[in-house]
C-alpha cells in the first residue's frame, strides 16, 4: 500500500486532516514543504505525512499552540511520551482507510 507519493486529497484522508489546514500549515511550518508536480499539484512524501500526524498529534490532540508545536519539531520530535511512533501511526490510519474502503465494496 505504500507509494512514492500522495495527493492532497490521500493525505487528507489518511490523517483526517482537511485539505486548507494541510495548505495552512504548510505556510505556517518550514518542516513541511510539499513538492509541486508539473500540473502544480502537491505531492507528499511518506515524511511529510508523518510530519503532518506529528503537527495534528500536537495541535488536535495536545492542544499545542502552533508556535509550540513549531518548538517540538524543531527539537527533532523529542517528547517525553512512550506513545506509538508517528510513522506506526500512519500505517495503522492506512490500513484503516483500505479496510473502509473495502468494507464499502462488499
Amino acid at each position: 500500500m505504500k507509494k512514492l507519493y500522495y495527493s492532497i486529497g490521500e493525505v487528507s484522508d489518511i490523517t483526517e486532516v482537511e485539505a486548507h489546514v494541510l495548505r495552512y500549515w504548510e505556510t505556517v511550518f518550514n518542516q513541511l514543504s510539499p513538492k509541486k508536480n508539473k500540473a502544480g499539484n502537491r505531492v507528499y512524501k511518506e515524511s511529510d505525512i508523518e510530519t503532518i500526524l506529528k503537527l495534528k498529534e500536537l495541535i488536535q490532540e495536545k492542544k499545542y499552540s502552533t508556535e509550540g508545536a513549531q518548538q517540538v519539531l524543531e527539537k527533532d520530535g523529542v517528547e517525553d511520551d512512550k506513545e506509538l511512533p508517528v510513522s506506526v501511526k500512519k500505517d495503522l490510519k492506512e490500513i484503516r482507510l483500505f479496510l473502509n474502503k473495502l468494507l464499502e465494496k462488499l
